[in-house]
């Protein structure tokens, strides 16, 4: 070997090892959790990320305390950049259904309430109503207050604006509905934001009184928004006896007449069948989306739901509403752990057990795919490769129980092959002695990539079964353009689904990689990365415009990404 090639055998700006950053590039790239080298998003991508996808669990690397501490400091060193536009970018993932859980947002917004400017504090105390939607919301946000300073003057204000500003019906569901959470209560926060401007023995002072244990409930009058605080202390009477048939036909009257939800319904009631059909109409109105698929194997288990029942024909046309899905801000990850849960036929946690209705399964998995905007297709050859490797098993998804990044991937991979035409998919993790499957031929050789026999015609929960019965090893995100470039084959976009933690190729770079293909192909490829963890990095490089960086299971995900495939981002 010459002197020349020797030392070109160490640097090289066309095959760096990952272990090592790309020469020249050093400042635009960090060491990521699993020791390899990826580039730097940058704080808004960050704070994007943690709206969306949390830190609820950390990942495979690491720890949830210190996954949170990291984007803590990208949601300050956002708000000491811009905080206006921090407290708006976390309104609008909060308000337009973005993320399957609320709590980061909170979170977040609490951050600018108590650690922004003058400005900024006062834009996020306006938008709390937006944010904190409902009472278990606001107790959040309460405890979040502590952590950060306390209650000001301001806070006390926003915390009774939320009361006093609110129609007196949806405050008098709000208290009788969350009545307690994170050890807060309606009655603490009324103690601390002592709301005034309503008239003394008003509706809203009946509301507020009873629920701050001012007011007997014999003392509320009937007749206006504080009858259903009447009903809800009627219901807890009737739970102070054995259960019997009396009890049961006054609570489904109670239900029927007053709209009780179910939270203010006694424990030992919601056994009854004729409760939970009352629930489920609610005098006509119907039990609240959410609501109903969280309680779907319930109602399974007490049978109500057997044959062709009129109950199950009446959900499965609930659950396929278009409408009613984005009117409840019913998230994609949501109805897929619901129907994962639903299907299995047990819960997560705890013993109950139900044979599961396959209709209403099919009707979750068509809320799935309704649940995202709609999609048009590009036309384009797509390359779907989904990250198998062991770090992508690490934590589930946005903190949502029994689902992992791996499948989360596969149910997102699902979105686009649905729509386009053209569509290859693929797992890949590492080759050679990094691969720990058990399987070698099934991998073409042990070189790290396997094709995937998934199909947007399948049940998604099928699909998942697949991805989750693979074998995992290290990280290797070069593997789908070095795979498809073996393979001549043509790709105009690879999605990569990844947690970025890509360490074990001892050649190349992901960039590096699409690099090759481009150049041995001829084709103007683009990539897009779905970053599947709120981590400070990515295997895209953001100073290029050929590649996008862009959020996991976001709804708007699969629209920006035809967007960019067409070349209009």
């Amino acid at each position: 070997m010459s002197k020349m090639s020797n030392m070109t055998g160490h640097v090289n700006t066309r095959r760096t090892p990952q272990s090592d950053p790309i020469l020249g590039r050093e400042k635009d790239m960090t060491k990521n959790a699993a020791g390899g080298y990826s580039f730097t998003v940058d704080n808004w991508s960050r704070l994007s990320r943690f709206l969306i996808l949390g830190s609820e669990g950390g990942s495979y690397y690491v720890t949830e305390r210190e996954l949170t501490k990291q984007n803590a400091q990208a949601v300050l060193d956002c708000l000491a950049e811009d905080g206006l536009r921090t407290v708006q970018t976390i309104v609008a993932v909060s308000d337009e259904g973005r993320a399957p859980k609320n709590t980061p947002a909170i979170f977040a917004l609490a951050m600018a309430a108590k650690m922004g400017d003058d400005d900024t504090r006062k834009a996020a105390l306006a938008a709390v109503p937006k944010v904190c939607r409902i009472g278990t919301h606001l107790f959040q946000f309460a405890e979040a207050i502590k952590a950060f300073g306390g209650f000001g003057r301001g806070t006390q204000r926003a915390l009774a604006s939320w009361y006093t500003d609110s129609p007196e019906h949806k405050v008098a569901l709000q208290v009788v509905k969350y009545q307690s959470r994170d050890g807060w209560s309606h009655r603490d926060i009324l103690r601390k934001a002592k709301p005034s401007g309503h008239e003394r023995g008003s509706t809203m002072d009946h509301i507020l009184g009873w629920a701050a244990g001012k007011w007997a409930p014999g003392d509320l009058p009937l007749g206006d928004a504080s009858d259903l605080i009447w009903a809800f202390e009627q219901a807890k009477a009737v739970g102070l006896d054995t259960v019997n048939k009396a009890g049961a036909s006054k609570v489904v009257n109670l239900i029927n007449d007053y709209r009780l939800p179910r939270e203010a319904i006694p424990t030992q009631y919601l056994n009854e069948v004729a409760v939970w059909e009352a629930l489920l109409d609610n005098g006509g109105r119907g039990m609240p989306m959410t609501a109903m698929v969280r309680n779907l194997p319930k109602m399974t288990h007490l049978g109500m739901f057997s044959g062709n029942s009129a109950a199950a024909t009446s959900v499965m046309a609930r659950i396929k509403d278009e409408d009613a899905i984005r009117g409840a801000r019913l998230h994609p990850l949501n109805i897929l752990v619901a129907m994962r849960t639903y299907g299995s036929g047990h819960g997560v946690r705890g013993s109950l057990t139900w044979t599961p209705n396959r209709g209403i399964v099919d009707a979750l998995d068509s809320a799935f795919y309704k649940s995202f905007q709609t999609v048009t297709p590009t036309g384009k050859r797509f390359l779907l490769a989904l990250d198998v490797s062991g770090s992508m098993q690490g934590a589930n998804m946005a903190g949502l129980p029994g689902l992992d990044c791996r499948e989360a991937s596969g149910a997102m991979a699902m979105i686009t092959d649905a729509v386009e035409d053209n569509t290859h998919i693929i797992g890949f993790t590492s080759g050679g002695s990094n691969f720990f499957g058990s399987s070698r031929g099934r991998w073409g050789g042990g070189d790290g990539v396997s094709e995937l026999d998934l199909s947007a015609r399948r049940r998604l929960d099928d699909n998942i079964r697949t991805i989750t019965n693979l074998p995992f090893g290290g990280t290797d995100c070069a593997l789908p353009m070095i795979y498809a470039r073996q393979k001549k084959m043509p790709v105009d976009v690879f999605v990569i689904y990844t947690d970025s933690d890509t360490w074990a190729n001892p050649n190349m770079h992901p960039v590096q990689a699409l690099d090759a293909y481009k150049q041995t192909m001829g084709i103007d490829a683009k990539m897009i990365v779905v970053g599947m963890v709120s981590n400070g990095y990515s295997i895209a490089d953001p100073k290029r415009r050929d590649m996008l960086d862009i959020v996991g299971m976001d709804t708007t995900v699969p629209n920006i990404m035809s967007e960019f495939a067409l070349g209009n981002i």
